[in-house]
C-alpha cells in the first residue's frame, strides 16, 4: 500500500525534506483510529520512520569533524499538522522519524513509539522489509523501565479526561454511550488507588504525584 505522506507530498498538501516520500519504510494509523474510538470529525495520526541519506547519519562521509567548522544539521523528525485531504475527506496529523531517532525513543520505551510498532496490521499503511524486520523484532524493545513510563503516560492521559474543556472527551463519552459503557471511575479514584498500591506517578515536567 502507497504511504499516506508519499501521497499528501505528491499532491502538494505538505512538503516535506525532498528526499523523504521515498524513503519512508513504516508507516501506521496511530489514536482514536487505531482505538477504534475514532468519530467522522476526528483526525488521522500518522506516524512511522524513514532512512535519510546515509551522510546525514554518519556526517563524516561529507567530510564533517565534530567540534570542527560547519555541523550538518541532522534530521530527526518531520512533522506536520491539521492537513487537509480534499479528495478523501480526511484531515491528517503527520509524524515521521528517522530510523536513528526511532530506535532511540523505542529504546526509552516511549508509549506513542512502541504503540507505533504493536498496532494491529489493519492500522499498517506502509511497509518496507526493513520495516517488516523491524516490526518482527518489536519486543526487543521492551524492558522494566517501562513501567514508569506508561505510569506516567496513564496519568497524563486521565489528567487530560478530567479537563472539561480537552477536545477528546467529547468523544469518549460518545463512545462510552454507543457501547452502553458506565462511566463508574472517576479520576480521584484512580488516583487514589495508585496512592494506596504506592504506584509514584511523574507528569509532564516530572513532577512526583
Amino acid at each position: 500500500m502507497p504511504s499516506v505522506i508519499s501521497r499528501l507530498a505528491q499532491k502538494q498538501f505538505i512538503h516535506p525534506p525532498q528526499w523523504l516520500p521515498s524513503n519512508i519504510h513504516y508507516e501506521v494509523i496511530m489514536g482514536s483510529e487505531a482505538y477504534g474510538v475514532s468519530s467522522n470529525d476526528s483526525d488521522i495520526d500518522i506516524y512511522g520512520f524513514c532512512i535519510p541519506p546515509k551522510d546525514m547519519i554518519f556526517p563524516h562521509l561529507r567530510g564533517e569533524i565534530p567540534g570542527f567548522g560547519n555541523q550538518i544539521k541532522r534530521f530527526e523528525q518531520y512533522q506536520e499538522h491539521h492537513i487537509k485531504d480534499p479528495y478523501k475527506g480526511k484531515e491528517y496529523d503527520c509524524s515521521m522519524y528517522s530510523i536513528v531517532k526511532y530506535f532511540q525513543l523505542c529504546m526509552e520505551n516511549n508509549p506513542n513509539m512502541i504503540d507505533s510498532l504493536f498496532v494491529p496490521e489493519r492500522c499498517v499503511l506502509h511497509i518496507t522489509r526493513i520495516g517488516q524486520m523491524i516490526r518482527e523484532k518489536r519486543k526487543s524493545f521492551l524492558h522494566k523501565g517501562s513501567k514508569q513510563k506508561y505510569i506516567g503516560y496513564a496519568y497524563s492521559s486521565l489528567h487530560k479526561a478530567g479537563n472539561k474543556t480537552h477536545k477528546g472527551l467529547k468523544e469518549l463519552e460518545e463512545f462510552e454511550k454507543l457501547h452502553k459503557i458506565n462511566k463508574t471511575t472517576s479520576f480521584a479514584s484512580v488516583i487514589n488507588e495508585f496512592n494506596r498500591r504506592g504506584i509514584i506517578c511523574q507528569n509532564k515536567e516530572g513532577e512526583r504525584k
